[in-house]
């Protein structure tokens, strides 16, 4: 099974995204380097929007991740509440 990833700019907006994230995707690992924080998962990683507006306590859209997205490797299944890389087609 080959690993998906998602990378985002090291800083407080992004904090909340991967708290979300790795609560939700239990199998992921993170890799922390100067200026950027990169989750690997194998076969699929979920985005969920309600995790991290609990993390927020404010609406999320999840098309702001955008804002600190560095680079992903995974076909991209996105809607208003969940945004998923996979390689399943």
């Amino acid at each position: 099974m080959s690993n998906v990833f998602i990378a985002f700019q090291a800083n407080e907006e992004s904090r909340p995204v991967v708290e979300a994230i790795l609560a939700d995707n239990p199998e992921a690992t993170v890799a922390e380097s100067p200026g950027m924080i990169k989750i690997d998962a194998p076969g699929h990683l979920t985005i969920r929007r309600e995790s991290i507006e609990e993390r927020t306590g404010s609406r999320y859209d999840l098309q702001q991740i955008h804002i600190n997205l560095i680079t992903l490797s995974g076909h991209i299944d996105e809607d208003d509440d969940q945004f998923t890389l996979s390689w399943k087609h």
